[in-house]
């Protein structure tokens, strides 16, 4: 009987390497697009992700279909039953809302826990094709100081990005509840995806973090903007958390994400601390 492909877990696709290569992957992520090119690109045999509300154009799970057409399984758990960005919270806690055709030719189902859906995928033969295209990630939105930068995932997130107000299509969640996860670099301003919110309220944990680094930040509301799509973030999103630095800046939950970057700029234009 040829050996199974090990369970790992990881509190984000962004923070495991070559070892996923060949195992089922259970990581906090949203199961949007982005973070299932991810799994793909390290040949990932199966993933669990975070349905992170499901949200606008379900973008939540998005990720699963995608993997699908790759010959990936994959599932996602409910983020009203563990925390998003914390993956030992989900094989923990996690329960099953969502799978795509071949995590259920395998076996996963609704209602299943995480540990017993991540059992049932290692039952599954790698599909053995080549990582996806690269999906660019990084958009700059407007160069005029401060820059306003668009990226899909907060891992993208560089020294290039001090001092600049940075959209994500992250969720706003810190990872396995660590404060120096919430953001590598210190930005002017942040915005992230509440993903649900969820249990524990999960999906908004990195904006206390980052007002302890005086920097403000904020969250759309799932329903208003597709995780995983920073430019969907800016375009469409609606303010559902602000922190305190944020607030002081006159921002408040149901303002726009572009009111958002346009009032921490005029803030930083008028000599005020970068927010």
């Amino acid at each position: 009987m040829p050996e199974l492909p090990p369970i790992l877990t990881a509190d984000s696709i962004t923070r495991i390497g070559a070892e996923a290569a060949g195992a089922v992957v259970v990581n906090g992520s949203h199961g949007g697009i982005y973070a299932a090119f991810l799994a793909a690109r390290l040949r990932v045999a199966a993933a669990i992700f975070n349905n992170a509300g499901v949200g606008r154009d379900r973008a939540g799970i998005a990720g699963l279909d995608y993997l699908a057409e790759l010959g990936i399984p994959a599932a996602a758990i409910g983020h009203d039953s563990a925390r998003i960005g914390d993956g030992a919270d989900m094989i923990a806690r996690g329960l099953l809302t969502h799978s795509n055709a071949l995590a259920q030719a395998l076996g996963c189902r609704p209602g299943m826990s995480c540990r017993d859906a991540a059992a049932a995928l290692q039952r599954g033969r790698p599909a053995g094709r080549e990582p996806p295209p690269e999906l660019e990630g990084a958009f700059l939105l407007d160069a005029e100081p401060p820059p306003v930068w668009a990226l899909d995932s907060a891992s993208l997130v560089g020294a290039e990005h001090v001092g600049t107000v940075v959209v994500t299509g992250s969720h706003g969640g810190l990872l396995g509840g660590r404060p120096d996860t919430a953001l590598k670099y210190d930005a002017l301003a942040a915005l992230f995806n509440d993903a649900g919110i969820g249990i524990d309220e999960a999906g908004v944990t990195r904006l206390p973090a980052l007002d302890a680094r005086g920097i403000a930040a904020g969250t759309v509301a799932a329903a208003s903007a597709r995780i995983g799509d920073a430019r969907s973030t800016y375009e469409g999103g609606i303010l559902s958390r602000v922190n305190s630095r944020a607030a002081a800046l006159g921002l408040a939950p149901g303002m726009t994400a572009r009111e958002f970057v346009a009032i921490t700029r005029r803030a930083a234009a008028k000599g005020g601390r970068q927010a």
